[in-house]
């Protein structure tokens, strides 16, 4: 079974992507053209720490999660093309996004986010 992203219960993504290594995590995103709706890519940190989420070479807007280690929300944000950077603390945790899924599933600080780590 393919892991899936949910918020409070409710299914927001069903194609997750897992990125552990130093390579990946600076890679994120970039270069990619585009990613769907139902895409999360999420960014498992070694241990929980300050992160820094940057949008050079990407090529459209993000909306990016920070999760602490219960996997609860600490912080949101929407991020631009090239110009997009956001920090945060005591992240465990970073989950990214299409633009607008912040709104369309009114995620919210302190909510709940479940998937399973494979």
């Amino acid at each position: 079974m393919l892991p899936v992203l949910k918020y409070n219960g409710l299914e927001i993504a069903n194609s997750v992507e897992f990125v552990r290594t130093a390579i990946r995590q600076m890679l994120g995103l970039m270069f990619r053209s585009s990613i769907h709706p139902d895409f999360a890519m999420i960014f498992q940190m070694k241990k929980t720490s300050s992160v820094n989420v940057h949008m050079l070479f990407m090529r459209f807007p993000i909306d990016v999660i920070f999760l602490n280690e219960e996997k609860k929300i600490s912080g949101l944000a929407r991020l631009n093309p090239w110009l997009g950077y956001k920090s945060m603390r005591n992240i465990k945790y970073v989950i990214e996004m299409k633009a607008g899924t912040i709104e369309r599933f009114n995620l919210s600080v302190g909510g709940k986010m479940e998937f399973e780590e494979i």
